[in-house]
């Protein structure tokens, strides 16, 4: 029962209690162990902190961290507990505090007033707050820090040394301490120390934490992985109680606050309460709210009809649950094989069916009409799928380049043949396998107990029927002409395969999206190819020179040989007409004589002096006494003055 100063006077009366009379050396030793625990837990935060910055994967980070934190809320309880002690040992002495007025100094100013009243209104909500609020809470957060800090699954075992015997020894030795403390503690008289019981409820975690942790050092190996996850999860238990100690915190500041009424233990945990044997949480709860509240469960009817009522209802429920595991529920894209008594009887389709209950009947799910799509070949890490946009960048997926290596990639050696000796070329491919199971109820039995993994077993059947395929393939053919067929006839094989081993699996399509060289042999194929190219064409351009040379050199022998007979007969004709003119000559002169001579004499003499400028004198004219006179001054000059100088004389011709 909880004293109250106000109500029981002074600090006389309280002296006959016995709490009140042990305070002053429980508050003494609970500050040495605050102390002692409190120096522990920061050399084990530095040691956690100080591992941690150069191997974050080991083991002792989060062990450091975890048993720290079970020894902060183990501080936590006890520095609670000092707070209690802390005001017994002041109502057995209490000090009466004289406030001088004459001494007290007035602020001046308008600032050191505002001063002043900030200092008040923030003494009094700390007042109002009280310390040992503040201080569990702060206790609680670090030892959830450090549970934070230490929360990583992900860690991978390792040897651990000698170092781990020798920590693991320092550990139990330090359980074992405690284990003292606990029996102690738990020994106390309520009357004499009410607080003692809880205390070793909170040194109970810091044991358990000790002890699993020294087990996490003894048996930690390369190949035990359980030591690492269990050095991991020890941070749950102390991260419960202090996840439990910050929310009394938060909670006791709305609850009021007296300053002559005894304190109660703001530590108290449920969680740490729960590990005794047997565990009564019922019990704890009922204690928990007839000491906060002071309700008492046991005298309300309700609650005492409800416990007497509580087996046969949970009987009544769990036979009712039980039937309902008979009633079945199948999706629309899905089928049900129902089993009774683990035999196969019929499939169920969508819908609600109902059967005997569990394990005596079960229903096995299975598709229905579900399309899949399947590689023959997928890579380690495959790329998370994404929607892209229409406008932007094309997808990685997308990317169908012989120089790129592809996730679903996967090489087939072909045949292939080099100066009539056989060979072999390697070649990548990426074929894909749109597949679901058959639609009738024969093939859900089959895919269902016939198959361990239906992807599986199309990825391996396709892996076989790929390699006899491809063996009798060349490259040429695989990128030409059989590259059509290939498709089907790959279908028809791994479908005919498939049915063989009875699978149930229906092949709806078979899609090659892509067949080329390997990435590294990519760039030497298209050197061949561009020299292959080359050379014909080179072999092209120079039939192109060739003919046009032979073309060219006949047009040349063509234009000679026909000048050249042209040039003949143009001298036959020439030498035909001189003949014929000869003859012609010849007979008339033979007929005229020597008129025909003189015609001819005119028409040369003609024919020279066409261009002549000619002046014919009869020697007639004017008898023989009397010449003419010829006046040449209405003769334009010729162009040559010397010659005009010779030829312009005045005469007379006769």
């Amino acid at each position: 029962m909880q004293v109250d100063l106000e109500e029981g006077g002074d600090g006389a009366q309280v002296a006959g209690l016995p709490r009140f009379q042990q305070a002053v050396f429980q508050g003494r030793r609970l500050r040495l162990l605050a102390i002692g625990l409190g120096a522990l837990a920061a050399m084990g935060l530095v040691l956690g902190f100080f591992v941690g910055m150069f191997a974050p994967q080991s083991l002792w980070p989060a062990l450091l961290f975890n048993q720290s934190a079970a020894l902060l809320v183990l501080v936590a309880g006890l520095q609670s507990a000092w707070w209690v002690t802390q005001w017994r040992a002041q109502a057995m002495n209490p000090l009466e505090s004289v406030v001088d007025s004459d001494e007290a100094e007035v602020p001046a100013g308008w600032y050191e007033r505002l001063l002043e009243r900030i200092s008040q209104h923030c003494l009094k909500l700390l007042r109002q707050i009280g310390a040992p609020t503040l201080w569990l809470a702060g206790w609680a957060l670090l030892a959830l820090l450090c549970v934070e800090q230490a929360w990583t699954l992900a860690l991978p075992s390792a040897a651990l040394g000698m170092s781990a015997t020798v920590s693991a020894t320092l550990g139990l030795l330090l359980a074992f301490g405690l284990l003292v403390l606990e029996r102690q503690l738990a020994q106390e008289n309520t009357a004499q120390w009410p607080e003692a019981g809880a205390l070793a409820q909170l040194t109970r975690v810091a044991i358990i934490s000790l002890i699993l942790g020294a087990f996490c050092l003894l048996f930690g190996s390369e190949t035990s992985v359980w030591p690492v996850r269990l050095a991991v999860l020890i941070g749950l238990l102390p991260g419960f109680v202090a996840f439990e100690l910050l929310l009394r915190a938060v909670l006791s500041l709305f609850s009021p606050r007296r300053e002559q009424l005894e304190p109660a233990l703001l530590a108290s945990s449920f969680v740490a309460d729960m590990l005794r044997w047997p565990p009564r949480p019922l019990q704890a709860l009922q204690q928990e709210l007839h000491n906060r509240f002071g309700i008492d469960l046991r005298q309300i009817w309700a609650f005492t009809y409800m416990r007497r009522a509580l087996l046969p209802v949970l009987g009544v429920v769990g036979i009712v649950g039980w039937v309902l595991t008979g009633v079945h529920e199948i999706p629309l894209q899905g089928r049900g094989i129902y089993e009774r008594f683990g035999k196969p009887v019929t499939v169920f389709g969508p819908g609600l069916h109902a059967g005997l209950p569990w394990p005596l009947g079960r229903v096995l799910s299975v598709e229905n009409g579900v399309v899949h799509e399947l590689a023959t070949s997928v890579g380690e890490t495959s790329a998370p799928v994404q929607a892209d946009p229409a406008e932007g960048p094309a997808p990685i997926t997308a990317n169908r380049l012989w120089d790129a290596s592809h996730v679903n990639d996967k090489s087939q050696v072909i045949a292939s043949s080099r100066a009539d000796k056989q060979s072999f070329q390697i070649v990548n491919m990426d074929v894909r396998f749109v597949y679901r199971i058959g639609l009738s109820d024969q093939a859900a039995l089959a895919a269902t107990y016939n198959n361990a993994d239906v992807p599986t077993l199309i990825r391996s059947t396709a892996s076989r029927v790929l390699v006899h395929d491809f063996a009798s393939r060349t490259l040429d053919g695989l990128l030409g002409e059989d590259r059509v067929g290939l498709a089907e006839e790959i279908g028809r094989a791994v479908q005919a395969d498939l049915q063989k081993l009875d699978s149930g699996v229906e092949i709806l399509a078979t899609v090659v999206e892509a067949i080329h060289p390997p990435a590294g042999a990519a760039n030497a194929y298209h050197g061949v190819q561009a020299a292959q190219i080359g050379a014909q064409a080179l072999i092209a351009r120079e039939r192109g020179a060739a003919a046009e040379a032979t073309n060219q050199a006949q047009l040349q022998a063509s234009i000679a040989r026909d000048q050249a007979t042209a040039t003949a007969h143009e001298i036959n004709a020439t030498a035909k007409a001189g003949e014929l003119k000869f003859s012609a000559e010849k007979k008339a002169y033979a007929n005229a004589g020597q008129a025909f001579v003189l015609e001819q004499y005119l028409g040369q003499l003609s024919q020279g002096l066409a261009s002549a400028s000619l002046l014919v004198l009869d020697h007639r004219l004017g008898g023989s006494s009397n010449a003419p006179t010829i006046d040449l001054r209405t003769f334009t000059l010729p162009a040559d003055p010397a010659s005009s100088r010779k030829t312009a004389q005045p005469g007379v011709a006769n």
